[in-house]
């Protein structure tokens, strides 16, 4: 196919859809999808209606407002398990994201899934995240249990609705029905009569897969575990001998970058050999019975027992380490009285949040305005405010 290069200036949607050999995503996702992905043209749509772009997908363009969100930004500034105190090696929040996105992406295209749907999905399933991780998020959890909890997850599906609004027309960011269903399924794991996409399975098989990975990489890393340690758990001894088999002489560092990545690529081959055999045979015709199928995008059994196996471990022995629970339970004490301060004083919060308490109410708002902070200007407000 002919490559469309653009020139000397940005042409418009309608002179770039009449460009002699450009391919439509209707055309890109016939050829390459499968009868079970979820495809664009089958979309259930936006709440508020919107013309077609000529070359952008609707989940294309539902990745693009995700990417461009105040609340994606900050997730640069939130952490995933360890704080920007202890060095600047391990992973943030957003450097988690990135990550599932990219085995996501990488599993979907070898099972012939929808990247673009896949993508947006990962990009957005940590989004409503507060500061200072599961930590934060139990905290608010905590001031707002008598206003229905707190969930970082429901709390994504808010902004996307309603709190980030960037454009003329409708509030939030007017995602479709596929990606908020998606997420919605996130926020209410145990209703066994959700029968989300494949793509929305694939996206939690991912986030397994990434934490499992990078939680170890991190904790080795910063000193909180040792390789000897972690030769206790079935499936990194497994790993380890795979890579001693195949190398010799590695540095610690390298040996342990060298373990990540084998257990990243052992996951993700052992998800597509699992289900792609299983894909094969099943001869779903569409999306929708793919969905209702009796079957999970996921691990083996074999490999989901040893991968709980590890998680119990790493709950153990670094979620639950000293000095990560010194940290957790500073955080929730600021978390707590900041909410509490601000219910004294709303006239602290911005106009925006003070103008929505009038909708949701001010324990809500105040939750609202916490979760959308940065673990550092989260710290900046209680020392302005509440120290």
């Amino acid at each position: 196919m002919k490559t469309v290069v653009l020139r000397k200036r940005t042409m418009s949607s309608d002179e770039a859809v009449r460009l002699p050999g450009l391919q439509t995503y209707q055309d890109r996702e016939a050829v390459l999808l499968a009868p079970y992905a979820m495809r664009s043209v089958d979309s259930a749509g936006r709440k508020y209606a919107e013309p077609e772009h000529p070359y952008r997908g609707p989940f294309q363009r539902d990745r693009d407002r995700i990417l461009h969100c105040s609340a994606y930004r900050r997730l640069s500034g939130k952490m995933q398990v360890f704080t920007g105190e202890m060095g600047d090696y391990h992973r943030t929040r957003l450097t988690h994201t990135h990550e599932v996105a990219s085995i996501a992406r990488t599993i979907a295209r070898a099972l012939q899934l929808n990247e673009d749907l896949v993508e947006a999905l990962a990009l957005f399933h940590d989004i409503g995240h507060p500061p200072f991780g599961h930590a934060g998020e139990d905290a608010l959890d905590e001031c707002l249990r008598d206003q229905g909890g707190f969930s970082h997850n429901e709390h994504a599906l808010t902004i996307a609705e309603e709190i980030d609004v960037r454009y003329h027309g409708f509030p939030g960011l007017n995602l479709t029905r596929e990606v908020l269903d998606g997420q919605g399924v996130r926020a209410d794991k145990r209703n066994p009569e959700l029968r989300p996409l494949l793509e929305v399975q694939l996206v939690d098989a991912a986030d397994s897969i990434t934490y499992d990975a990078h939680d170890t990489d991190d904790a080795v890393k910063l000193g909180l575990l040792s390789l000897d340690e972690l030769v206790e758990v079935p499936l990194i001894r497994e790993t380890l001998t795979r890579v001693n088999n195949r190398f010799s002489g590695l540095s610690p560092r390298v040996l342990r970058q060298t373990l990540v990545h084998e257990l990243i690529d052992y996951q993700v081959s052992d998800v597509l050999r699992n289900c792609g055999r299983y894909l094969a045979t099943a001869s779903f015709q569409n999306a929708q019975q793919a969905r209702r199928a009796p079957f999970c995008i996921g691990p083996s059994d074999e490999i989901a027992s040893k991968k709980a196996d590890l998680e119990r471990f790493l709950y153990n022995h670094v979620y639950r380490h000293p000095q990560i629970i010194n940290v957790r339970e500073q955080a929730q004490s600021r978390l707590r009285k900041m909410f509490a301060g601000y219910l004294r004083r709303p006239e602290l919060l911005p106009k925006r949040y003070l103008t929505r308490s009038d909708s949701v109410g001010l324990p809500r708002s105040v939750g609202e305005y916490i979760a959308g902070m940065t673990d550092r200007f989260c710290n900046e407000q209680f020392e302005r405010h509440f120290a």
